[in-house]
C-alpha cells in the first residue's frame, strides 16, 4: 500500500506518491505536478569506493520523447546520448544536492530522473528536482536535506511562480533557487537585463515559497522517511595531521602557496609531498598513501586563515582588486569575428561565424516552444589550459553548462532576426585556465561579436565571486574575481554577467549549506562594480561599438518583407522558381512564414540580383513601368520576355520595331536581353509591353 501526499503550489497540484513503484532504491518517489509526471530515485553503494578523495554523486535526467507523443527521429527509433537541456538539467540538481552529502561520503550515489509525461504548463525540470530532494531524504542515505526549488518568471514586471508555457514565451527572467530550511543554497539564472534590486526581491520571494515546500516534504519524511544508515568515515589521522604541520611548519605552507604563479605553487607543493614521502618512507609507511590528503587538507586550512582572518590573498591582491585585464579582436585574419580576453592566467579566444537562418539548430525534445536556436555558444576547455595532458574526448558536462551560461549571458544583447537576419555561433577556446574562464568567454563573446559587426545593444562582461566563511554567520569574506586556489578551497562561485543596465545570468555554485540575504546581496554588488569596471576600462577601450557592416569574409545578407501569400509565387510549384534564382544569382534564399526573405550569398552583384528578381515577382507590374527581360519565347503574333522566374509578359509583332516587321525571328531571337516598358492592361485585361516604346 502506498502513500500519497498533495499540496498546492503556484496554483496547480503538486502530488508526491511514495511506496508505488521503484521499492528496491534506497528512495523513491513518484511526482506529479498537473499533468508532468517523474520518477525520481536515489541508491547508494553498500560498501565505499576505493582508492577516492572525493564523494561520487551521479545526477541522471532522462528525457523519453514518449512523455510528449513523439517518437525520435532518425534511422534507430529510439532516445541516444542525453540532449544539452538534459544535461544541464542534471548539473542543476545536482548543485544544491551535493553540498548537503556528507563531505567524507565515499560510497556511490545516483540521482536518476526519469521523465514519463509532460504538462507544458508544469516543468518537468523542476519537477525533477524536487522530486530528487524528496527521494533523497526519504532514503536511508545521509543527507542534511531537504531542498526545495522554484522558478521565477517576470511577465510585465511582476513576478511569477513555476511560469506556465505561455508565461515562459515572454518572460523577462528565468529564475531558479533552491533553499534549505534558512538559506539559499543555489541561483540559476538568465534575465533581459533585469535591476541588482529586482533580481534579488525574485531570489527571495522564491526562498519563502521554498520554505512552504520544504514543510510539505517535512510531513513526506516523517511519515516515510526511513533510517539514515551508517558509513565509514574517512580523515586524515590526527597523529600524522600533527606531525605533518609540525615537520612542513604553517609559515612554509603559509609561503608556499603565497603566489600569483599557478605553476610555481603546484611546484612548490610538490616538493614538500616530496619531502613528505622521504620522511615517512620508512618511518611511517602506512602513511604514504595519505600523503595527497594530508596536504589538501593542510592546504585548505592554511588558505582559508590566510584570507578570512589576514585578508592575504594567495596572490598579494587585495580583496576587491581584479587580476590584470587586456583585451584584442581581430587576430584571426579570415574568420568572421575573433575576440581574445585576458585576466591574470586565464585566457579565452571566441572566435564569431555567422551564416544564414537555414543553419539554425534544430531542437528534439520536451520543450514543444523551443524547436530551433539561432544564437549558439560553444565552449571548449583543452587539458593544455591547465599545463596536463590527456585526450580530448569531446565536451563534457562541465563544458556544455558554461556553454550555455554564456549563451544565456548573451542572449538578452542579441539583434532580432529582423534586424539581423543571421544564424550566430561563437566558440570559446579556452587558452590558459586558473579560474572563472566561463565569465572570461562571455567577456572574449561580446569582442568577438561587435568585432564580428553584430550589432549588440549593449557590451556583455562576466565575473565571479567567491566566499570564505568562519564559525558563524556573520564570519566571512568575499573575494572579487576568484582564481583557481580560491575557489577550490573556498565555499563559493558566484558568477554573475550583465550589462551596465541590469543582470543577463548568473549561476551559483556553493559548498556550504546555504547563504544568507546578506550574503547574497553583497556577493551582487561586488559583481556590479566588477563588470562596469571591465566594460568600461576594458571591453569598450578595444572596441567601443560593433562595427558597421560585417567583415569581407562573412556572407552578406539582405532580408526584404514580402506579404506571405506571396510565398508560394517566389517558391513557384515544387521550388521551380526559388531554385532558379538561386541557381541563377549562387545565391541561398531562406522564407519564413510571415514573410521574410533573407538572402545570402558573398557576391554583392547575385544578392541585388535576387533581391530585383524576388522584388519583381512580389511587385504588380504598373503601366510605364520599364523592365529588363530575357526572350524566352517566340510566337508568330510576338515575343514572350521573361522579367523573373516564373514572371513574364508578351511583346505584340507591331511593338517590338518602329519598323514593319513579317517575322519576329527577324528582329528577336531566344535569349536575347531586352528592355521593355509596360503599355497597361489590353482589351482582354492582359498586362501588354513594347519594346519600341522604351525611351
Amino acid at each position: 500500500m502506498y502513500k500519497s501526499f498533495s499540496m498546492e503550489l503556484a496554483g496547480r497540484t503538486l502530488t508526491v506518491d511514495v511506496g508505488r513503484v521503484a521499492a528496491q532504491a534506497n528512495g523513491a518517489a513518484l511526482m506529479h505536478y498537473g499533468d508532468t509526471v517523474v520518477l525520481s530515485t536515489a541508491t547508494a553503494s553498500e560498501k565505499p569506493r576505493d582508492g577516492i578523495d572525493f564523494f561520487p554523486l551521479s545526477v541522471e535526467y532522462e528525457e523519453k520523447l514518449y512523455s510528449v507523443g513523439k517518437i525520435p527521429g532518425g534511422f534507430i527509433k529510439r532516445e541516444g546520448k542525453a540532449s544539452e537541456n538534459a544535461v544541464l538539467t542534471s548539473r542543476v540538481i545536482d548543485r544544491p544536492m551535493r553540498p548537503l552529502f556528507p563531505k567524507d561520503y565515499r560510497n556511490d550515489v545516483t540521482l536518476n530522473n526519469l521523465v514519463l509525461c509532460v504538462d507544458q504548463d508544469c516543468s518537468p525540470e523542476l519537477t525533477a528536482m524536487l522530486g530528487s530532494a524528496i527521494a533523497t531524504a526519504i532514503s536511508d542515505i545521509p543527507f542534511d536535506g531537504p531542498t526545495a526549488s522554484t522558478q521565477v518568471g517576470m511577465v510585465n514586471g511582476e513576478l511569477v511562480f513555476n511560469p506556465t508555457s505561455e508565461q515562459r514565451e515572454v518572460s523577462d527572467l528565468a529564475l531558479t533557487v533552491a533553499s534549505t530550511r534558512e538559506k539559499v543554497i543555489m541561483i540559476e539564472a538568465g534575465a533581459n537585463e533585469i535591476p541588482e534590486d529586482k533580481m534579488i526581491e525574485a531570489i527571495f520571494a522564491a526562498h519563502e515559497v521554498n520554505h512552504k515546500i520544504i514543510e510539505f516534504i517535512d510531513t513526506i519524511v516523517a511519515e516515510c522517511g526511513k533510517e539514515k544508515h551508517e558509513y565509514i568515515h574517512i580523515d586524515t589521522p590526527e597523529d600524522m595531521y600533527e606531525d605533518m604541520v609540525n615537520f612542513i611548519t604553517p609559515e612554509a605552507m603559509e609561503e608556499a602557496v603565497f603566489t600569483d604563479v599557478k605553476q610555481v605553487r603546484e611546484e612548490n607543493i610538490r616538493q614538500i609531498k616530496a619531502k613528505l614521502e622521504e620522511r615517512y618512507q620508512e618511518e611511517q609507511p602506512e602513511w604514504l598513501e595519505l600523503i595527497d590528503d594530508a596536504v589538501y587538507k593542510f592546504q585548505k586550512k592554511t588558505v582559508r586563515k590566510m584570507i578570512l582572518k589576514d585578508h592575504k590573498r594567495p596572490d598579494g591582491r587585495e580583496i576587491t582588486e581584479i587580476r590584470p585585464l587586456s583585451a584584442e579582436v581581430d587576430i584571426l585574419p579570415r574568420t568572421h569575428g575573433s575576440g581574445l580576453f585576458k585576466r591574470g592566467q586565464t585566457q579565452v579566444l571566441t572566435i564569431t561565424t555567422l551564416g544564414p537562418l537555414a543553419e539554425i539548430q534544430k531542437l528534439d525534445g520536451l520543450d514543444l516552444n523551443e524547436t530551433t536556436k539561432r544564437y549558439m555558444h560553444h565552449y571548449n576547455f583543452p587539458s593544455y589550459s591547465v599545463g596536463e595532458t590527456k585526450p580530448s574526448r569531446g565536451p563534457g558536462r562541465r563544458e556544455i553548462g558554461h556553454g550555455a551560461l554564456a549563451e544565456r549571458a548573451l542572449v538578452p544583447v542579441l539583434p532580432t532576426e529582423q534586424e539581423f537576419p543571421y544564424a550566430i555561433r561563437t566558440v570559446s577556446e579556452v587558452l590558459e585556465s586558473n579560474g572563472s574562464t566561463s565569465q572570461g568567454s562571455i567577456c572574449a563573446s561580446t569582442l568577438s561579436l561587435m568585432a564580428a559587426g553584430v550589432p549588440i545593444k549593449a557590451p556583455v562582461a562576466g565575473i565571479s565571486v567567491g566566499l570564505v566563511t568562519g564559525e558563524t554567520d556573520d564570519d566571512y569574506i568575499i573575494l572579487t574575481d576568484i582564481q583557481g586556489l580560491e575557489d577550490f578551497f573556498g565555499d563559493m562561485d558566484f558568477k554573475v554577467a550583465g550589462t551596465h543596465k541590469g543582470i543577463t545570468a548568473i549561476q551559483m555554485d556553493i559548498k556550504i549549506h546555504g547563504l544568507t540575504r546578506e550574503i547574497i546581496e553583497k556577493a551582487i554588488a561586488r559583481t556590479k562594480e566588477a563588470r562596469t569596471l571591465i566594460i568600461d576600462d576594458v571591453l569598450v577601450k578595444c572596441i567601443d561599438k560593433p562595427r558597421e557592416e560585417v567583415g569581407p569574409y562573412s556572407p552578406k545578407i539582405v532580408q526584404v518583407k514580402i506579404d506571405p501569400s506571396q510565398i508560394g509565387e517566389v517558391v513557384g510549384q515544387r521550388g521551380k522558381t526559388i531554385n532558379a534564382i538561386i541557381e541563377r544569382t549562387g545565391v541561398k534564399i531562406d522564407i519564413d512564414e510571415e514573410g521574410y526573405v533573407s538572402v545570402c550569398g558573398t557576391d554583392k552583384t547575385g544578392i541585388e540580383e535576387a533581391v530585383r528578381l524576388i522584388t519583381i515577382i512580389t511587385t504588380e507590374i504598373e503601366e510605364g513601368q520599364i523592365l529588363e527581360g530575357t526572350v524566352v519565347s517566340i510566337k508568330d503574333f510576338g515575343a514572350f520576355v521573361e522579367f523573373a522566374p516564373g514572371k513574364e509578359g508578351m511583346v505584340h509583332i507591331s511593338k517590338i520595331s518602329n519598323e514593319r516587321i513579317n517575322h519576329v525571328e527577324d528582329v528577336l531571337t531566344l535569349g536575347d536581353k531586352v528592355k521593355v516598358i509596360c503599355l497597361g492592361q489590353d482589351r482582354m485585361g492582359r498586362m501588354s509591353f513594347s519594346i519600341k516604346d522604351v525611351k
